[in-house]
């Protein structure tokens, strides 16, 4: 072999291992769609925030109660890396305290019950990592068969109040439901009771805010009907009265709930900015029926 002919082959060799080299770094940045893709449900109760972050995988034909999802064995609930279950705030789940934080979801599914686990260590695989002793909180819930065939497994919001919510997860033909509460409103009555407390005595927002309070959240209504009363005492206002309308609606009488719902109405009209009255309109034409 002539010197000149092995210095060719050594260039060449040279040239194909750069361009190796070059391509390597470009090849391990290169990123395919996940068959199941990440999803996240966020979801605002009273004033706690619940955020569930999952991937979700298809049915595809398969089996997957019994067969594709085990009986009887933990479950990240859902493909790729375990879901995670995240709450501003103290909640409970099915009545039992769970604190805020972010946790693992894992569930172990069963013909007519499944045990739903809210683990402390976070950022896992799958389950083949999981540890039960490491396990914050467990749950057992009841699933129920739907009408309605769902390919891509999810998690929804349902049921919504002020005092609590249901984490629905759904797929093929399969409802689980996970009851969540949480204490906000009692949270509030306490931030609202001292509010007024502390208010001047000129003051109407305060109670009027308390009452309207305590009337949207239909709790502690006795106390908000104090407080609507005490606003009006305080300063007479188409908000106020109209609010206090509706206490006495919501208590059955009509008679007083009309008289002050068309006081309101007139009230607003004749402001130098006159209020929308179409909600108390709305009102007084119920309680006309009645």
């Amino acid at each position: 072999m002539s010197t000149r002919f092995s210095a060719a082959l050594v260039a060449a060799a040279v040239a194909v291992g750069l361009v190796m080299a070059a391509a390597t770094p470009a090849s391990a940045q290169f990123k395919m769609p996940r068959p199941s893709q990440k999803a996240s449900v966020m979801q605002t109760v009273g004033l706690t925030d619940i955020t569930v972050t999952y991937s979700r995988p298809g049915v595809k034909g398969r089996v997957v109660w019994g067969g594709l999802v085990p009986y009887g064995e933990p479950w990240r609930t859902g493909a790729n890396e375990a879901t995670t279950f995240t709450c501003s705030n103290d909640i409970t789940v099915e009545g039992q305290k769970l604190a805020a934080g972010t946790y693992s979801f894992f569930t172990i599914p069963g013909p007519d019950e499944w045990t739903v686990v809210f683990n402390g260590e976070k950022d896992l695989w799958g389950a083949y990592a999981y540890k039960p002793d490491k396990d914050v909180l467990r749950v057992k819930v009841k699933p129920q068969a739907s009408a309605a065939f769902e390919e891509w497994m999810q998690f929804r919001f349902a049921d919504l109040s002020w005092t609590g919510a249901t984490l629905l997860l759904q797929w093929e033909k399969l409802n689980v439901p996970v009851r969540i509460g949480v204490s906000d409103v009692e949270r509030t009555m306490a931030a609202v009771r001292d509010s007024v407390a502390h208010a001047k005595p000129d003051n109407w927002q305060w109670p009027y805010r308390g009452a309207s309070f305590c009337l949207d959240a239909g709790a502690n209504l006795d106390e908000g009907l104090k407080w609507a009363e005490k606003s009006v005492a305080v300063k007479e206002g188409y908000a106020n009265v109209g609010l206090l309308a509706r206490y006495r609606a919501q208590a059955g009488n009509y008679k007083d709930a009309i008289a002050l719902g068309e006081k309101s109405v007139q009230m607003g009209k004749a402001q130098k900015e006159p209020a929308d009255t179409k909600p108390i309109e709305r009102f007084l034409e119920d309680w006309r029926k009645k």
